[in-house]
């Protein structure tokens, strides 16, 4: 079985958000997979996707205060500017961190680790509803 779904995302306020209920809940056919496997792509290039701690709200706190400090808005040597002081950073972040994430998929559901979490990374302050395709592939439960 293949299936591939573009998933809106309302828009979040720049930072790290876990995403993992909203693409679930936008993915019910997932639960109708035995043994698969689902990709993310995010189709944007200034924002991100990736899959870490899920439990305390502090780890996304402290991955957008590093990114901020390693990459900061308005650097003087940045020369693509005319879409704002966040967006050059924004290119910078979306590419060391990645648009994609694959996630396996077994007996129904997404084979995360108890401790992991979808994550979109909003790397501006504006950027709006974003948007991420999924494509899944597996093979269906059989009826028992």
């Amino acid at each position: 079985m293949w299936l591939q779904k573009t998933i809106r995302l309302r828009p979040r306020a720049r930072g790290f958000h876990l995403v993992t209920e909203e693409l679930s809940d936008a993915l019910r056919e997932v639960r109708q997979i035995d043994v698969g496997i689902a990709s993310f792509f995010i189709q944007h290039t200034s924002a991100s996707l990736s899959i870490n701690e899920n439990a305390d709200p502090t780890v996304r706190h402290d991955l957008e205060e590093y990114l901020s400090r390693v990459v900061p808005d308005g650097a003087s040597f940045f020369r693509h500017t005319l879409e704002g002081a966040d967006d050059m950073p924004a290119h910078i972040k979306c590419g060391l961190i990645g648009t994609s994430v694959m996630v396996p998929i077994g007996s129904g559901r997404l084979l995360l680790g108890t401790w992991q979490g979808i994550y979109l990374g909003e790397h501006r302050d504006d950027g709006g509803a974003r948007t991420v395709v999924a494509t899944v592939h597996g093979q269906p439960q059989r009826a028992r």
